[in-house]
């Protein structure tokens, strides 16, 4: 990562943070009214204006906490960095094939934060390999090495959220798509799951036990990065 000052990355981060929140949560508005569904549309969701979709503690107190403390050294070594917008709203009764919608509605936000992320690491592999990077970062330093910071945060922020939310547990997305596909007995379990998900997901990333899966995410970004 290039070096600048924490300020500099703190508000790289959040800028990144609110695009990747707000096209989540847009193209879960937009895939609900594509559904049938217009209640998200008529409270002016689908648009990628971070305003519509701040949650002031899951947006901006908690990853700016998180971002900050984890800087200071050691002081918030358990504490990930974690973020999330205001839940989009949309009315199932109101879906046309509610099962595919579902999937679709769910799988919506997980597949804009992959295509940002894609379309960012393409970007940043033509900047690389035309020699442009380079060439910016000896004649044009003080902008380059936020224009690396940028993209790398963003193809990584964005890989990070859709990985994130494809994890089986309430409230997120997976849980979500899993839903569809669980026989209807199951379904009293993910209710229970539903009242403490939350609580039980913040423990399992405080104690990393999804390190097994974001370690080998990372590494593979890594190796594309570095190609």
């Amino acid at each position: 990562m290039p070096e600048t000052n924490i300020v500099g990355q703190l508000i790289i981060y959040i800028v990144v943070l609110l695009l990747a929140i707000s096209a989540h949560e847009a193209a879960h508005a937009w895939m609900s009214y594509k559904f049938g569904d217009d209640t998200a549309r008529l409270l002016g969701r689908i648009t990628l204006n971070p305003a519509a979709h701040i949650d002031p503690i899951g947006t901006l107190l908690i990853p700016i906490a998180g971002f900050v403390l984890g800087h200071i050294g050691g002081v918030a070594a358990g504490i990930p960095l974690i973020g999330w917008g205001k839940p989009t709203p949309v009315n199932p009764l109101r879906w046309r094939d509610k099962d595919l919608a579902n999937v679709m509605v769910s799988a919506a936000g997980i597949l804009a934060n992959l295509t940002i992320a894609i379309i960012t690491l393409i970007l940043f592999k033509v900047l690389q390999y035309t020699g442009a990077l380079e060439a910016m970062s000896l004649n044009y330093e003080s902008i380059a090495k936020p224009l690396v910071m940028l993209l790398l945060f963003t193809i990584i922020m964005n890989v990070s959220l859709a990985v994130f939310n494809l994890l089986p547990f309430p409230p997120l997305d997976g849980s979500k798509i899993l839903e569809t596909f669980l026989p209807s007995s199951f379904r009293p379990i993910l209710s229970v799951m539903e009242q403490y998900g939350f609580l039980i997901l913040m423990a399992l990333l405080y104690f990393k036990f999804f390190d097994f899966i974001f370690r080998p995410v990372g590494m593979f970004l890594r190796f594309l990065l570095e190609l």
